[in-house]
């Protein structure tokens, strides 16, 4: 077992070697619990009023399995998820898996041109979705798709059916013979789920996870904080991500857990109300997620009392909400995780009895079997407190884009997963992402990191929310422009914040664009898209100077 301190004083640590890795894939992880635990509560979605133990669990997965089946679904077909969060959904993940066909997450926000192309670029076989979710027709959007893709054979729609659809429940099937004979032909290297990577940084790509990949890293984040079967996990973040399908649902099958899932998507109070009805020891969440649970007005009514730990992922988290959730959610155990979709996801989780410093200023220590190094711009491995970007080694790493060899040559390497972050470690192997390196903004030769001039505006008490990117500019190369959001009921001008920078930070750090906003456009999980926010601007500018 390795301490997961630095090696010889550089930015190099590796995790824990103590635990083997499971050779296991979805179906054998899921048989072994039911096998343990047949009358123990799997999933419970209070909405849909399922309450069903591992047994009744794995009986339902293997009816859509066997579905499937009949369809002349099997292995390595792709077929797609587009729904929020449902028992469907749920069963897809699992009945897939069973059959090893490939789960392709589409996020439940797509419009008609996104989901043309997430069908299309990996060739979906099948289309299982939600009849509609919030102002999205699914439905309606399937059904205008010109040209179709020429690989969809077949359209399941959740609830009643649909012309053109196949009823989910209607292809359910009780001839569930040939199902062991199947799964036990499959090996934990094979892909199993594509993911769409999130689009921080332009179209989206599909990386191949392989059962290996994640029923491994859902182990070990779930082990993180000591889960057993006498754990009830709470899952108001979204399936189609990694947050909710690897560290939620896989995490509790590794275990034995329950998942409880509040409802379709994110709502404070349904959020809340489970977690006091189902009596959840465990809470995941983006921080904001957190902040709009605790600003409700009837926060005090609910009992957290069995709260005890939980992760809060995606984006940096405030002192002063850190503080709040151990405090007042009971969560003394929350935890920190860092990963990205290409690595399963985590790579970084804080410990249960981690320090809060270590909890707010840094995403914790390297994971079992997983190996980081921090390098250069030559590739060198940099020293303990230095900037380089990050680099990920081990099972957990993806095998590829679906299809984009040139694209994953770019950033896998010698085994090596180029994260693109940029990060520095401590000298106990806690690590601090400091920004992204396609984000960093080149002025006049001054290489600038905009998470620094964030986390200055961030001092300014009237400022909530700050992202920092860089614009072109004929004379200077690139110039920086921030966007800020106001906290309620302030009053601010773009004079009143260079004010506040002048003499604070470097001239040439100082933005020359400074523009009010609403919110700012994220990801699901929290990550700034700055990309947009750059597109909108210059457009804005070039409005108003077309010259």
């Amino acid at each position: 077992m390795t301490d997961r301190r630095p090696i010889d004083g550089l930015s190099h640590v590796k995790g824990a070697t103590d635990t083997p890795l499971l050779e296991l894939t979805i179906p054998a992880l899921l048989a072994r619990t039911v096998a343990r635990l047949p009358d123990h509560e799997a999933c419970i979605f209070p909405q849909q009023n399922i309450r069903w133990t591992y047994a009744e669990f794995a009986a339902q997965v293997d009816r859509l399995a066997a579905g499937f089946l009949n369809l002349g679904l099997g292995k390595g077909d792709r077929v797609g998820i587009w729904s929020p969060n449902r028992v469907e959904w749920l069963l897809t993940q699992f009945a897939t898996a069973r059959i090893g066909a490939i789960l392709v997450c589409i996020n439940p926000a797509y419009r008609q041109s996104e989901l043309a192309f997430a069908l299309d670029k990996v060739g979906c076989a099948a289309l299982v979705t939600a009849q509609n979710f919030k102002s999205s027709d699914y439905i309606a959007m399937v059904r205008a798709l010109d040209p179709r893709p020429a690989s969809l054979r077949h359209l399941i729609a959740m609830g009643d059916a649909a012309d053109g659809f196949l009823a989910f429940d209607d292809i359910l099937s009780d001839d569930t013979d040939r199902l062991d004979a199947i799964s036990a032909t499959l090996d934990p290297h094979d892909t199993i789920n594509i993911q769409y990577t999130s689009g921080t940084t332009g179209s989206p790509k599909g990386a191949c996870l392989t059962h290996r990949n994640i029923v491994n890293n859902a182990y070990f984040t779930t082990a993180t904080m000591a889960f057993t079967q006498d754990d009830r996990l709470c899952i108001p973040v979204p399936f189609y991500h990694c947050f909710g399908m690897v560290m939620g649902t896989l995490g509790c099958v590794a275990h034995g857990a329950t998942m409880v899932i509040p409802g379709e998507g994110f709502d404070p109070r349904d959020t809340l109300q489970a977690v006091h009805d189902e009596n959840c020891t465990a809470l995941y969440g983006v921080p904001t997620m957190f902040v709009n649970e605790m600003a409700l007005p009837e926060f005090d009514r609910f009992d957290l009392s069995h709260l005890r730990t939980g992760i809060m992922a995606g984006a940096p988290c405030p002192r002063e909400v850190m503080k709040r959730v151990q405090r007042d959610m009971h969560m003394t155990g929350v935890t920190i995780a860092y990963g990205m979709t290409e690595t399963s996801p985590v790579s970084f989780q804080s410990g249960l009895d981690d320090p809060l410093d270590k909890r707010v200023g840094t995403v914790g220590r390297i994971h079992p079997r997983v190996e980081v190094r921090i390098v250069d711009e030559t590739g060198a491995t940099v020293p303990v407190g230095t900037q380089g970007e990050l680099l990920t080694h081990g099972y957990s790493v993806m095998q590829g884009y679906w299809g984009e060899e040139a694209k994953t040559s770019d950033v896998l390497r010698d085994g090596w997963m180029h994260t693109g972050d940029l990060a520095t470690m401590d000298d106990e192997g806690y690590v601090m992402i400091t920004g992204r390196l396609k984000d960093m903004i080149c002025r006049g030769g001054e290489n600038i990191y905009p998470r620094e001039i964030e986390e200055f505006l961030f001092t300014h008490p009237d400022v909530a929310q700050v992202q920092v990117f860089g614009i072109p500019d004929d004379t200077y190369g690139e110039v920086v422009c921030a966007w800020l959001v106001l906290r309620d009921g302030a009053e601010v001008t773009a004079d009143d914040i260079r004010a506040f920078c002048k003499g604070q930070i470097a001239h040439y750090k100082l933005p020359v664009h400074i523009h009010f906003k609403e919110e700012l456009p994220m990801t699901v999980t929290g990550k700034p898209q700055k990309f947009i926010m750059r597109d909108v601007m210059i457009a804005d500018l070039a409005q108003v100077d077309p010259e």
